[in-house]
């Protein structure tokens, strides 16, 4: 059975170990897990992508013959890198202090409250020596906190993860987010002409430009089929770089954006429209992609999601399906057509801030709850 204590300890560990990214100082955190893991006598393995960052996949074997076992697994992945602690705290942000039911510290909420519950959950199914028939798998991954290239992705790639559902454990108090954006991240580069800052007439002044351009982005509308879940479309001018002097006309500005897309939108049709204003403006210009997330969906009504709302409600524990507005890692499974949504138990906006915490009562009833779940799952029928 799930232990509070322990529970309460192994969190404040994993908080106690620095793996903030950047740097990406994840190696003794990993080392931590792997032998935590191996100590159950479960099949652990390590995939390192990048130096010194290794991501840990710990299989619980189920009883179904291998093949179909591993064919209808359940994946956990919890990541276990934090962002950089930064200035101001009250308390010690490796020291896992509680106070008024609060447990305190960096990553207490994202995402190392929800790895101690992956780890106690595995842990208990153990002890318990619970009878499962598909394995249950747990991957904690490196490298969230600044895109996965190193974690969840090439694990995926790889094909080192097929399982039949991935529950991410990356939210926050118990709900179920099913539905999330997509997005595109770019630079567009505004190319004008120098000149003399008294001649100006002589150039062709990219900041101009690029000024005019920025409004028609702030004010672009394309067709999207309205959501229960999510807002609108959106765009956001990130970043702007341009010019070398008070007294030249600028020749060249660069500027970063960030648009967010509904499921039912295509990323070409977001750029085609892009493209179509900034060229209303200029000819020459040049859009560079940084990246490309597509938008994610699986049903609100779905067997596996509505199974583990069932467990939270029993559990008197609230829990709804909710949209992510931001990038979570479940878009990365629909590439690979695994059903994915994500949940946690971490406090609702805690997460990247001063003094992060997490509710002891709420790690403690979402752990139950997660364990609750994973037997439950195991007795669905495989056409779920």
């Amino acid at each position: 059975m799930v232990k509070k204590y322990r529970l309460i300890k192994l969190t404040q560990k994993v908080i106690s170990i620095d793996s903030q990214n950047p740097p990406g100082k994840e190696l003794k955190l990993a080392q931590f897990i792997e032998q935590d893991m191996r100590s159950l006598g479960l099949e652990v393995k390590t995939y390192t992508y990048a130096k010194g960052r290794p991501n840990i996949v710990a299989t619980l074997k189920g009883s179904y013959p291998r093949a179909k076992a591993k064919k209808e697994a359940i994946l956990l992945t919890p990541h276990f890198d934090t962002v950089p602690v930064g200035r101001g705290w009250s308390f010690d942000p490796f020291g896992g202090e509680i106070s008024k039911g609060k447990l305190y510290g960096r990553g207490a909420t994202d995402d190392k409250g929800n790895l101690a519950s992956c780890m106690e959950v595995m842990r208990s199914l153990v002890e318990d020596k619970v009878s499962l028939k598909k394995d249950v798998i747990m991957a904690a991954t490196v490298d969230e906190e600044t895109g996965s290239h190193y974690g969840i992705i090439p694990l995926l790639e790889k094909k080192v993860l097929q399982p039949k559902l991935a529950l991410v454990m990356d939210s926050t108090e118990f709900d179920a987010v099913v539905a999330q954006k997509g997005l595109i991240h770019g630079r567009i580069q505004i190319f004008g002409k120098k000149a003399h800052g008294a001649y100006n007439w002589r150039g062709i002044d990219a900041i101009d430009i690029a000024t005019r351009v920025i409004q028609r982005l702030n004010k672009l509308k394309y067709p999207y089929k309205k959501h229960k879940l999510l807002h609108p479309p959106t765009m956001n001018i990130g970043v702007i770089h341009g010019g070398d002097k008070v007294n030249m006309v600028c020749d060249f500005v660069e500027f970063s954006f960030d648009t967010r897309f509904l499921p039912g939108t295509t990323h070409t049709e977001v750029l085609r429209r892009i493209r179509a204003e900034i060229q209303k403006e200029t000819k020459k210009f040049k859009i560079e992609i940084d990246d490309i997330q597509q938008p994610y969906e699986v049903r609100a009504n779905h067997p596996f999601v509505q199974t583990y709302l069932k467990q939270c409600r029993r559990l008197k524990c609230k829990a709804e399906v909710k949209g992510s507005e931001g990038a979570t890692v479940i878009t990365f499974f629909k590439k690979h057509n695994i059903i994915a949504f994500a949940t946690g138990f971490g406090a609702h906006e805690t997460a990247h801030t001063t003094d992060e915490y997490i509710y002891v009562k709420s790690l403690y009833s979402g752990t139950k709850v997660l364990e609750e779940y994973i037997k439950e799952y195991d007795g669905l029928e495989a056409s779920a």
